[in-house]
């Protein structure tokens, strides 16, 4: 099964990515710099995140799926640093 996800983090900033393999522990590929900065150490301590699947599908090719999430980042604005941690596609003002 592959699946496009969406990670919420608690500051509600969010990542949308895909998993090709379904990975119950897998959180994506954010950038960890990016997120490292958005919480104190002490935020750190007791740190809680959501992973949603936002679609799936079983036939779909890494075509079809990199559209998917590039569909789901644009939806969500999730490439809007205000908004989210992902940095491509290009977030347009």
């Amino acid at each position: 099964m592959q699946v496009i996800y969406k990670i919420t983090y608690p500051n509600g900033k969010i990542y949308i990515g895909q998993d090709r393999t379904d990975d119950i522990n897998y959180f994506g590929s954010a950038n960890s710099e990016l997120i490292a900065k958005d919480f104190t150490r002490e935020q750190r301590m007791d740190f809680i995140i959501r992973r949603e699947i936002l679609w799936q599908s079983e036939e779909a090719s890494v075509q079809e799926i990199t559209l998917k999430e590039i569909e789901f980042i644009r939806t969500f604005n999730s490439n809007d640093p205000a908004i989210g941690y992902n940095r491509w596609p290009k977030f347009k003002i």
